[in-house]
């Protein structure tokens, strides 16, 4: 999996120094301030490129004693520093569009400069795509962020084709300064974004796609002897994942009863997860009289009281630290 990751990095990494060279000889042949968003953004997707490809291998190296939760998290840093080196570059492109604007100059071989960048908007929409999914397929941030900001990288060129065809045909260089300052709000957007995301993911932020995911698998898996399952934690570091739970189950189960529900869970959420998995679950004993009306055992030697209810297990009441009985009015269906 991390010989994928790596591959596509360093796709990722070539393509990225190409284009900067072509997105650089635009700016060189036609002086456009908007064009040099362009070139300073490729600038960032190299050094980005760079720190991922490492973020990787430090991401697929085993958890030891002063790491016992792997080292996945690396891959927030790797985001975090992207989407700051975005900002920064969005920040520098302002500076630059306000100076050309009192101090303009003259913009030559426009259509040229349409074409390179136009081609390297087709390239960076094409592998910001794989990346995208390639990224979703290995549960890998890093690849993620990199195709979403290639994409964000691929609309901002062609808006920058439309603005600098629009100065071609106008003759208004002074639009040049005005679409520079507009691309560049939208590239600070896309790297507050990935900051944000970054801080999210460091601060240990519940992942909403990693828990459904998790609420989904347990639905379809469920057996009538897991009365309810609450107290759940799900973190997502990278291409890992750690789940903890509490899992009820009838309190007169033996010890051996007990064990073989609980592997029934973990292999059911290992063998759903395409990553490193680490499932660790909590046994706790029903409570007769407060249980038995939601519990889904059909021959319960010890029932006190008639199935009514059934619950809808869901994120918010799977991740609450109590039993189910204590929510029924909220989360029960006839």
């Amino acid at each position: 999996m991390n010989k994928e990751k790596s591959k596509w990095i360093i796709i990722s990494f070539v393509v990225s120094i190409i284009l900067l060279m072509v997105k650089f000889y635009s700016y060189y042949i036609t002086n456009s301030t908007a064009i040099l968003t362009d070139a300073l953004e490729s600038i960032v997707n190299v050094v980005t490129a760079s720190f991922a490809s490492y973020s990787i291998y430090l991401s697929s190296l085993p958890k030891d004693d002063n790491h016992p939760y792997g080292h996945g998290k690396i891959e927030f840093f790797s985001a975090g520093i992207e989407g700051t080196l975005i900002i920064l570059a969005g920040l520098f492109i302002i500076y630059q569009a306000f100076y050309n604007f009192f101090f303009p100059q003259e913009l030559d071989m426009l259509l040229e400069g349409i074409a390179l960048i136009g081609f390297s908007g087709l390239v960076n929409g094409f592998l910001g795509l794989k990346l995208k999914k390639e990224g979703s397929k290995l549960n890998s941030l890093t690849l993620i962020a990199n195709g979403k900001h290639l994409i964000t990288d691929t609309v901002s060129s062609f808006v920058l084709v439309v603005g600098v065809g629009i100065i071609y045909f106008t003759g208004f260089t002074v639009l040049d300064s005005i679409f520079s300052v507009l691309f560049s709000f939208y590239i600070i957007y896309s790297g507050y974004f990935l900051v944000r995301k970054s801080v999210a993911g460091l601060m240990d932020e519940a992942n909403p796609e990693a828990v459904m995911d998790t609420v989904t698998v347990l639905n379809k898996e469920r057996k009538d002897t897991w009365i309810d399952i609450h107290n759940m934690r799900v973190q997502q570091y990278g291409a890992d994942r750690h789940i903890d739970l509490h899992l009820t189950l009838p309190y007169y189960f033996n010890l051996r009863e007990v064990h073989e529900e609980v592997e029934k869970v973990e292999s059911a959420l290992e063998n759903d997860f395409i990553g490193i998995m680490e499932v660790f679950v909590h046994s706790d004993p029903c409570i007769p009289e407060k249980c038995c009306h939601y519990c889904q055992m059909k021959n319960c030697p010890v029932r006190k009281s008639e199935n009514k209810t059934r619950i809808v297990w869901t994120a918010s009441n799977m991740s609450k630290n109590q039993k189910h009985y204590h929510d029924l009015a909220e989360d029960k269906v006839s």
